[in-house]
């Protein structure tokens, strides 16, 4: 079978929410973003294909693992109930730094960055490199990684902006309202795409970048003017990358 025919099977096979297998164009892109996390071009993917368990993309990385299309370095962590697919060693804090945060509390009138809080970033991401690096350690592949009660008063569209790796992250006094500041501001979302090539050992790696229309919703039906949305549909926008290849990835994998 060809490395496309198998990431389709072990994302069909691991991945049924019920009875409903991921379709073709699902399962592809999966396994392109998987490849892409693999690589260490993003540190995360945040899986929303289906309703799947962090369980079950524990098991399809098993799968992969087992046909040799994926390392060892990536694990499943569930986070609050949302599953992750995560590089660990494309997360460590101190390799290119934490994304600039930007408070956009309700109590504001308008958003402001914040060194105060991508401060306490800082700190949050050397405790779950800790936590991911402990992880693999002890060699607990059987299970996802579950983020329980550490999570509790994390503020998780801050974090999810730092998993996915995007360069600003949203923060808000969640202790006082989850509303924002932003009420309707026009933003700007951002599509990027990558491709590259071997070259003779060498890796290329060409980006480039065409702007959304203002307010553009995500299919999940997310609103552009609302921070947590935002991210989400930075994400579904930018992690689909129309130059990716499954056998290109491939060939850097070996």
């Amino acid at each position: 079978m060809s490395a496309r025919d198998l990431f389709v099977s072990a994302a069909r096979d691991s991945l049924r929410s019920g009875r409903k297998r991921l379709s073709l164009s699902q399962s592809l892109d999966l396994g392109a973003q998987v490849s892409a996390v693999d690589l260490g071009l993003k540190p995360a993917l945040l899986y929303d294909s289906n309703g799947a368990s962090a369980g079950q993309l524990q098991r399809y990385l098993g799968s992969l693992r087992s046909l040799r299309l994926v390392s060892d370095s990536l694990l499943a962590l569930d986070l609050n109930g949302n599953g992750l697919i995560v590089n660990a060693a494309a997360l460590r804090p101190t390799r290119h730094g934490v994304p600039a945060v930007v408070d956009v509390s309700a109590s504001l009138e308008k958003p402001v960055v914040s060194g105060a809080q991508r401060g306490r970033l800082k700190g949050l991401a050397a405790e779950l490199s800790l936590l991911l690096e402990e992880f693999q350690r002890l060699g607990e592949a059987d299970g996802p990684l579950c983020v329980g009660e550490r999570a509790e008063d994390w503020n998780l569209c801050t974090v999810f902006g730092l998993l996915l790796g995007y360069p600003v992250s949203y923060w808000f006094d969640q202790a006082q309202s989850f509303e924002n500041c932003l009420s309707m501001t026009p933003l700007v979302a951002v599509a990027a795409s990558a491709s590259w090539r071997p070259d003779a050992g060498l890796k290329t790696r060409r980006f480039r970048a065409a702007p959304i229309k203002n307010g553009e919703q995500s299919q999940r039906g997310c609103n552009a003017y609302n921070p947590c949305c935002v991210q989400h549909q930075v994400k579904q926008k930018q992690t689909k990358p129309s130059s990716l290849s499954l056998p290109a990835a491939q060939k850097l994998n070996s």
